[in-house]
Formats: C-alpha cells, sequence, structure tokens
C-alpha cells in the first residue's frame, strides 16, 4: 500500500472587523484576498488559504466546536527573505514584534522566527530558514 501524504490546504481564521482585517493580512503578509459569490471572504497565500468568518456571515453548522473566535488563531508563515527585511516589513507597517528573532523549529527544519500579532490578537510567526 502507498504511503499517503497529505498537505494542509486551509484553515480558518475568524476577524471581528473585516476590513481591518483585510487590509492586515492582504497589506502586511501579502494575502490575494478572495471573495466568494456567497458573501465568504478567504486570505490566500499562494496555494494555501485562511478562510474567514467574520461578523455578518452565517457560515452554518459546519464549523469547529466550539466555533474559532477572533484572536483564537496561532499561525505561521514563510518569510522569503532573510530576518532583518521581515523585522524593517514589519516595523514599516507599524506592526510591533512580541519576540524574536528567535530560533524555533517548524515545518521544514531549523529557522529563525518573529511573533507578532494580528488586529484581534491572534499569534502570527514569520519563520526564516536558510
Amino acid at each position: 500500500m502507498p504511503e499517503i501524504k497529505v498537505r494542509l490546504d486551509h484553515c480558518v481564521i475568524a476577524v471581528s472587523d473585516w476590513e481591518r482585517s483585510t487590509n492586515f493580512y492582504r497589506d502586511v503578509l501579502g494575502a490575494e484576498v478572495v471573495d466568494h459569490p456567497d458573501g465568504r471572504v478567504a486570505y490566500r497565500f499562494g496555494d494555501q488559504q485562511l478562510n474567514v468568518h467574520g461578523p455578518g456571515l452565517d457560515i452554518g453548522p459546519l464549523v469547529a466546536s466550539p466555533p474559532v473566535v477572533p484572536g483564537g488563531s496561532d499561525l505561521c508563515f514563510t518569510w522569503p527573505g532573510t530576518v532583518d527585511e521581515a523585522m524593517t516589513h514589519l516595523s514599516r507597517h507599524q506592526v510591533p514584534a512580541e519576540e524574536g528573532p528567535v530560533v524555533r523549529w517548524g515545518g521544514r527544519g531549523r529557522g529563525t522566527s518573529i511573533y507578532f500579532r494580528d488586529p484581534d490578537g491572534s499569534l502570527l510567526e514569520l519563520i526564516i530558514y536558510g
């Protein structure tokens, strides 16, 4: 029997303010904002995406139990440049680093991470490999 290898396709975050969060994920993290015909929004990063739940949107019963709440996520993104470039980028967008640079282990092994928060308080991490 062949080995099964799955990859993460998408996960869900919740936001309390659509415009504020969309601006943050687009401008700070480079997300492509994808509007769905049913009113849902997603933040796409290449072939992976964050589906977004938020105010005024009825997603239906097929959600986490308890549902994801604004500020209740902890996500790590791979930064394509250097640690200094990541720090400069966050500073340029007036996003304070909470911790880092610090050595951490991620999906590709040892890296250097910088931690910060989205507008709702979810913990975000940029990891730099190399």
